[in-house]
């Protein structure tokens, strides 16, 4: 009998402990189901593109636990003019090699059609022991950090050549180029923006925490990789060509892509050197000078918020547009964002500053996604890798060369509006007629020879 009672006062028990466990369990499993929904949607789960997105939400959440990290002991942890002397150390020690290393990437994984996900898995497994390597001296801020952090953008470069290079292989029916590129980017944005406060509060227990949480964030996306689909190893209907442009017998450069792939790296990379400059020069700018009424981590957080919020919605319209022309699209966000810093430099406060960054993030947000429908519109598969690498690498310069001047100029708002003004002027100068000639006659397509 005692045992029957046992078993009767166990049984509510029990029934209540699970209606407890689902209660706690719903918020997680609801959530991953939402998640996978909206990954999913459209076609992308049946295509694979839903794969690639989660996969580029990890690998956004493992870099900004890196940056987090980086940027508390290059910048945050010194004074202004200190800063600027690593900043500068930083950027030199770092690019100097990945100029010559960057070049390798895209040949080299050009010669690998049967191993994408592989390579995504590298680089992703690199940069989980990097992480590693580097929580050992965060906080000295020793230069045993650049050869790390070299292998950390390498790698993570590697990843983004390979990322945009597969897109095309899983597009859904009727599905245009630049929103599934602003699918994949709006998920990494989303991604590093929960992941941000999280390393920030990994910090705060200690400097070589937000480290850990890459290192297990990227050994997840490690095995993620190798859930894409086979297709994506796919080599069907590839050969070795080389590319040139309608009619010309010279050696392949980025001039022989066609008009659109060269104007708009022209204009994007007047867009990443803006990006650069800003990043750097109001850095410095509001360490010194905070907005009214604010202090220097308010300011720069106010900043930052709006580019970042300006980056997403950015991506966000690309998400949203259907099949238009990209080389207009490229035009009127370099318009948008040159007339914003006209006006900052003429009426320099702390609202021009967060509209400028604001629509700077939009604008390079949007001008990327276009380049890059670009570059998988018009450069044959077979070659395509090779393309994203040389336009990362020189995107990558372009940005460097931006900060590099906001580090050097004197810390003048209104010069400084200015200088952000004429980067852009210089982009459209070289890039707009020929966009515009390219988006009216239509772009010639490169051929295989």
């Amino acid at each position: 009998m005692a045992a029957v009672r046992s078993s009767e006062r166990s049984g509510p028990l029990r029934r209540a402990g699970r209606t407890v466990g689902r209660a706690l369990h719903l918020p997680f499993t609801g959530t991953a189901r939402g998640i996978r929904k909206a990954t999913h949607a459209h076609g992308a789960g049946e295509s694979g593109l839903g794969r690639l997105i989660e996969l580029h939400a990890v690998n956004g959440a493992g870099d900004v636990m890196i940056t987090v990290a980086l940027a508390s002991t290059v910048f945050f942890s010194v004074p202004t003019d200190e800063a600027r002397g690593r900043v500068a150390l930083y950027l030199a020690v770092t690019m100097a090699p990945f100029t010559l290393l960057a070049p390798v990437i895209g040949p080299l994984l050009d010669r690998l059609p049967h191993g994408r996900r592989a390579a995504m898995a590298a680089a992703m497994l690199t940069r989980a022991l990097l992480a590693l390597t580097m929580s050992g001296a965060v906080a000295s801020g020793g230069l045993e950090l650049y050869p790390a952090a070299l292998g950390v953008l390498v790698a993570s470069k590697a990843y983004g050549v390979v990322r945009s290079a597969v897109v095309p292989r899983l597009l859904p029916p009727n599905f245009p180029l630049v929103r599934a590129n602003s699918r994949v980017t709006l998920a990494g944005l989303l991604a590093t923006g929960a992941a941000a406060p999280i390393g920030a509060g990994l910090h705060q227990i200690g400097p070589e925490w937000p480290l850990y949480g890459a290192f297990v964030i990227f050994a997840a996306g490690t095995f993620l990789a190798f859930t894409m689909p086979p297709k994506v190893d796919s080599a069907k209907g590839e050969r070795r060509v080389r590319l040139v442009a309608r009619g010309a017998k010279k050696r392949p450069s980025l001039r022989s892509v066609g008009p659109s792939v060269f104007n708009g790296l022209q204009s994007n990379a007047a867009h990443r050197a803006l990006s650069g400059f800003l990043i750097f020069f109001l850095a410095f700018l509001l360490r010194q000078h905070p907005l009214a009424g604010q202090s220097a981590a308010v300011s720069l957080a106010i900043v930052g918020v709006s580019a970042g919020t300006g980056n997403a919605v950015g991506t966000a319209v690309g998400a949203w547009l259907k099949a238009r022309a990209p080389e207009l699209i490229i035009v009127t966000v370099l318009g948008l964002a040159l007339t914003a810093a006209v006006l900052a430099a003429v009426f320099f406060g702390g609202v021009m500053i967060a509209v400028l960054t604001a629509l700077a993030g939009f604008s390079q947000a949007l001008s990327k996604l276009s380049l890059d429908a670009c570059i998988q519109r018009d450069v044959p598969e077979e070659v395509r890798t090779s393309a994203f690498a040389r336009v990362e690498t020189l995107l990558q310069m372009s940005w460097v060369v931006g900060g590099a001047i906001g580090i050097a100029l004197p810390l003048n708002g209104v010069l400084g509006m200015s200088v952000a003004a004429g980067l852009l002027a210089t982009g459209a100068a070289f890039s707009v007629r020929g966009l515009l000639g390219a988006a009216r006659h239509g772009a010639p397509h490169p051929r295989a020879a």
